[in-house]
């Protein structure tokens, strides 16, 4: 069984910062390491302590003076949409017509998807992020793309087809009894496998008829070990179409709730513009609303409230929302969610917003017990940050006189370039990649 000790400044948290001084949230070792057998975690801690414990004859791969963290978790983006991302000029609904429906008709085609796939994964990798919640295209062959190229990696991925039965282009539509069919086949390959979570995915409300939802009701009801994610208030144009198609409803959230979708495995993007009646229903039932700051930012949807969320209770998380978000990076959401935050007077510390990408959003998937902290037994996904990889960092870092400071400036500046490297279950990915471009330039020399 592999063993690989990693060396370097660890950060791993126990609990949610209460402000920027609250030290009993974090564990932080300043020569610490991390002892990892078969892709687990076996300890954290002091490199003194924890190289006893493995023992001289394990390997080192020492990453000092860089951060040594749990892998950044995503928790809700496109895989289609990978190469529509920076797509000019619009707001959400013409932005989906314009572009989004076009580029998604592509993964009718089995290579395509399998090839954006790929991309994806190691774009994700490349950023620090080891697991992500994705919406694959209404196509069966996205998903099995998704999940082979995640496979592949051995990274702990989610994500489901989209159903979608109206007001998309006929080569993107479903029908009600054609979606539960492919979700439930696709369920059935896909839930379990490995490191493999299936997310039932009713596009959002102006996509599916009421026959569609109820659909997605019974597939909730009879696999409720899966995820469910969708769209909810992320645009003013498109709340006003939702409930007009469902004029019953007492709002848009209401929609969802008709049909037994809220849930505490379900994940709802957006969430900008609910009322406090609707926040309290996500706060009864524990679902998830998902802050995307650059995609908010970039298609000009409005501003996540935060402390409302925070005052009724109800949960939230974080991600990049790729396509309509503009970076893969969760250090790049994260700068943009402290700006719309202050602009509506919030405040989010440095300790807050690397809680939120570690710990926070696998507390949000319910997966705690293995993803989002360096706790033993956990998986051995582990992200390594350098704080001075852009020479503007490295000159702002001889300034730097805390903690707080580098995590602060890691979050500003910082992009893919301050990854060092990333481990999927004890594996070196960035390495390992390095070297199979070096080995295709040798092979064709």
């Amino acid at each position: 069984m592999s063993e690989l000790l990693i060396r370097g400044r660890v950060l791993t948290f126990v609990n949610e910062p209460q402000g920027i001084d609250d030290t009993a949230s974090y564990r932080y070792f300043e020569d610490g390491a991390v002892f990892v057998r078969g892709g687990k975690v076996v300890e954290t801690g002091n490199y003194a302590d924890v190289s006893k414990l493995a023992g001289a004859a394990v390997e080192v791969a020492d990453h000092r003076p860089n951060l040594i963290l749990p892998g950044l978790i995503d928790t809700h983006l496109h895989f289609p949409q990978t190469q529509a991302i920076a797509s000019y000029g619009a707001q959400l609904l013409e932005w989906l017509n314009t572009y989004i429906f076009v580029e998604e008709q592509k993964f009718a085609r089995p290579a395509h998807a399998a090839a954006v796939a790929d991309r994806f994964m190691d774009e994700l990798l490349s950023n620090g992020t080891t697991t992500a919640v994705a919406y694959c295209s209404v196509h069966p062959e996205s998903v099995d793309a998704y999940f082979s190229a995640a496979e592949a990696r051995g990274m702990r991925m989610i994500g489901g087809k989209v159903m979608m039965d109206r007001n998309a282009p006929d080569a993107l539509r479903d029908t009600p009894q054609q979606g539960y069919d492919e979700t439930k086949r696709l369920i059935e390959k896909w839930h379990g496998r490995g490191r493999a979570h299936y997310a039932i995915s009713p596009r959002f409300a102006i996509t599916s008829t009421p026959e569609q939802m109820e659909m997605s009701q019974a597939l909730v009801a009879e696999h409720p070990e899966c995820y469910v994610q969708t769209h909810l208030s992320e645009n003013r144009d498109e709340i006003a179409f939702a409930t007009s198609l469902y004029p019953d409803a007492k709002d848009y959230t209401d929609i969802y709730a008709r049909y037994g979708l809220l849930n505490d495995r379900m994940l709802l993007g957006h969430c900008i513009y609910l009322s406090d009646r609707e926040i309290s229903v996500l706060a009864e039932s524990g679902a998830v609303g998902v802050f995307c700051p650059t995609s908010n930012l970039f298609l000009g949807s409005g501003l996540f409230d935060r402390d409302r969320f925070d005052r009724l209770g109800a949960r939230w998380s974080v991600a990049t929302d790729v396509g309509g978000g503009t970076s893969f990076s969760m250090l790049e959401t994260m700068d943009e969610a402290y700006k719309v935050l202050h602009l509506q007077g919030q405040r989010l510390t440095p300790f807050a917003s690397f809680y939120r990408m570690t710990l926070g959003n696998a507390r949000a998937l319910g997966l705690h017990d293995h993803i989002g902290s360096l706790h033993a037994g956990a998986d051995a996904d582990i992200v390594v940050l350098d704080s001075g990889a852009k020479s503007a960092m490295e000159y702002r870092m001889r300034t730097a006189t805390s903690l707080a400071e580098e995590l602060f400036i890691l979050q500003t500046m910082g992009d893919d370039r301050c990854v060092a490297e990333v481990y999927v279950a004890g594996k070196a990915m960035k390495a390992r990649k390095a070297g199979a471009a070096e080995k295709r330039q040798l092979e064709t020399a």
